[in-house]
């Protein structure tokens, strides 16, 4: 019975906070585009082939660019094919790893926001660093291969 208050008060907090604080409503934004992002490859399938968007440097080029396949990858991974999603894009998965981590972390990062108001510099804090290493570490072939075209 306590149990359920405190869900009950925490859910009213959530619910009160999202009309006052840009860091809630923020984490809701962050939320909703990657629940899009994986209902987009949940609903096109890499069977079919039927994606309605086109890597646009491919078209320009006719090269392929680090993040072509991705969509076939994030396809064959909701569906738990992991080796074909490989073989559309080897970084797909560190990609997927990445939204997945996010999602987790949008979620509690708001929950501690709603529940433990004394320490939410700390908690912004923490979730940038922790985002910003996750990014890092997904992202990293990715960012490495625009320096060395650069340099």
């Amino acid at each position: 019975m306590i149990q359920s208050l405190r869900k009950s008060e925490t859910l009213r907090k959530i619910r009160e906070g999202f009309r006052d604080e840009p860091y809630l409503i923020l984490n809701a934004v962050f939320t909703g585009i990657i629940v899009l992002v994986f209902a987009y490859s949940a609903i096109f399938s890499p069977d079919t082939n039927n994606y309605p968007v086109a890597c646009i440097h491919e078209k320009i080029t006719g090269e392929p660019c680090f993040s072509c396949g991705l969509s076939h990858s994030f396809s064959l991974l909701l569906r738990l094919r992991f080796d074909e999603a490989d073989s559309w894009n080897p970084y797909g998965f560190r990609v997927f790893l990445f939204f997945v981590s996010q999602i987790i972390m949008r979620i509690v990062f708001s929950v501690l926001w709603t529940k433990h108001e004394e320490t939410r510099q700390q908690l912004i804090i923490l979730d940038s660093a922790g985002s910003l290493m996750i990014f890092l570490i997904s992202f990293w072939p990715f960012i490495e291969s625009i320096l060395t075209s650069v340099f």
